[in-house]
């Protein structure tokens, strides 16, 4: 099966799957750079050219405001005023909108512009046949404080690292966690390894230069890319949700089986 036809039938089998079983949430997990955003949007399309009301949001719409993030950095740890990690998020909110979504009732999308690193206003509040949820830490799971005390980069040996750790930690077992089963079918979109999520996300920059100008250079992209490490690398070697559902990626980003 060549390329195309492997991304093909992997769309066609999400759409089928989220027809059959009349499923009101659909989620997509995946490191950064590995098509999440790509594959909501066409999984979008194919459902509404069916006549379904499809919605997507991502997680990373449900990031706290830049004040929010301020005031946590103030109490917590000062590297929460980045955006990204658990902790960062709307995640009550999520939790508000998902169990709306699994009752049938009309819904309200938040929206986060990147470019100004804050929140901007909703979307008009609607009904959804189906909601397609796409993050890079859904299905992540809390680690051991054995687990926590191993370093995975540099970050790690910074004053007070275990603090932003452990409350990373404790959010994702208090709140993010309780989430993944209300999510009724989750795809986690399996890269290769670290080095290459790093490549993708290099290049996902490097597109960005191209078409606006502007963007992270080289050592910025790679103190970017840090905060994200400890978890990600959890979650290829196999530390997610039980009900996940691998699709394995090659160097390319292309499905293979």
């Amino acid at each position: 099966m060549d390329d195309a036809a492997s991304y093909a039938s992997l769309l066609s089998v999400c759409a089928q799957q989220i027809r059959q079983n009349g499923l009101k949430i659909f989620a997509i997990s995946g490191a950064q750079g590995s098509g999440k955003t790509t594959l909501a949007a066409n999984l979008q399309h194919i459902l509404q050219q069916g006549g379904m009301r499809c919605g997507v949001v991502s997680l990373d719409d449900y990031y706290l405001s830049q004040r929010d993030r301020q005031i946590l950095a103030r109490k917590i740890h000062p590297l929460f005023a980045m955006r990204g990690v658990p902790g960062t998020h709307q995640i009550q909110r999520l939790y508000q909108d998902l169990q709306l979504q699994l009752e049938g009732k009309a819904l309200s999308l938040p929206r986060f512009d990147k470019a100004s690193d804050d929140v901007i206003e909703d979307l008009p509040t609607a009904c959804y046949d189906v909601l397609i949820v796409e993050g890079w830490c859904l299905g992540a799971l809390a680690q051991s404080a054995e687990q926590l005390a191993l370093p995975v980069n540099a970050l790690d040996l910074t004053p007070a690292a275990a603090t932003w750790q452990g409350y990373q930690n404790q959010q994702l077992a208090q709140w993010y966690q309780p989430l993944w089963p209300l999510m009724q079918q989750m795809l986690y979109l399996q890269a290769p390894d670290w080095p290459t999520v790093c490549r993708w996300r290099k290049q996902q920059e490097e597109a960005l230069w191209r078409a606006r100008g502007t963007g992270m250079d080289a050592v910025s992209l790679q103190l970017f890319m840090l905060p994200f490490q400890r978890w990600t690398e959890a979650m290829l070697s196999g530390q997610i949700f039980h009900g996940v559902q691998r699709v394995q990626l090659n160097e390319s980003r292309q499905v293979f089986y």
